[in-house]
């Protein structure tokens, strides 16, 4: 079979859902040094993304939605979900504060907790944690992204390879089962990453828009246990996860 024919239906096959390497190999009667060739070259063309064991198709992408749109959309939802996630801390926990809408509803929620030690980007949360009970702040540095009004970047990474918590509380612009969290921009995706190393628990803070979503191009992977806090989601939309061993599952009442 000839390469661009080959590298085609592998493509056809990750569409299809069939992303697992001995998969793929078994549909093409083909080793795995060359189905792993393969994905590398798809991967480096932006046709596809590796991951462990194998390769995702890349969404659709679309434009990012604006800081006023973010901020109004599923509002309510937000602040149920976060309610539900306040429940997961408690008086002098240590926690990382990702930045985004529904962890900054989360961020008016932390005075009812005392002794907290709150690490965040999100400037959107600054306010309401300048207001904590005998808590201390640590916001970290880096370059400004105004469309989230969050910092990232080299200087935020360095400060985080310096710091743990005990629980870690992340947005994301979409959540896919075995894939990880959607994002924006590469600096997002890889801030998110170090944040959640740096943390002993991971909650994904997301409503039933961002599940299953895969609109944008980075990816912060998701390979240590985690637990989905959301709201109002399907049966449909939570099955992935629940099907995923590294997930738990949890809607806010």
């Amino acid at each position: 079979m000839k390469v661009a024919k080959r590298r085609q239906l592998i493509l056809d096959l990750i569409h299809s859902g069939n992303t697992n390497v001995e998969t793929l190999c078994g549909h093409l009667g083909v080793s795995e040094a060359t189905v792993r060739r393969d994905l590398t070259a798809l991967a480096e063309q932006g046709l596809i993304m590796r991951i462990y064991g194998g390769a995702a198709h890349i969404g659709t992408r679309e434009p990012e939605a604006s800081l006023q749109e973010r901020s109004g959309h599923f509002s309510s939802d937000k602040a149920r979900i976060a309610r539900a996630a306040l429940a997961h801390i408690e008086d002098h926990d240590t926690i990382l504060l990702d930045g985004g809408t529904s962890t900054a509803a989360l961020a008016k929620l932390l005075g009812q907790r005392r002794g907290l030690h709150v690490i965040t980007n999100n400037l959107l949360a600054a306010t309401a944690l300048g207001e904590l009970p005998e808590g201390r702040v640590t916001l970290l540095g880096g370059d400004l992204r105004s469309s989230s009004m969050a910092t990232f970047g080299p200087a935020a990474m360095a400060v985080l390879e310096r710091l743990t918590a005990d629980k870690v509380f992340v947005s994301a612009d979409g959540v896919v089962a075995g894939r990880g969290l959607c994002e924006a921009s590469a600096g997002q995706s890889y801030l998110k990453e170090r944040m959640i190393q740096q943390a002993a628990a991971v909650f994904i803070l997301a409503d039933a828009s961002k599940l299953g979503r895969d609109r944008q191009q980075y990816w912060t992977p998701l390979n240590t246990p985690w637990t989905l806090i959301t709201y109002r989601a399907s049966a449909d939309l939570l099955a992935p996860f629940e099907a995923d061993p590294w997930s738990h599952v949890e809607q806010a009442g």
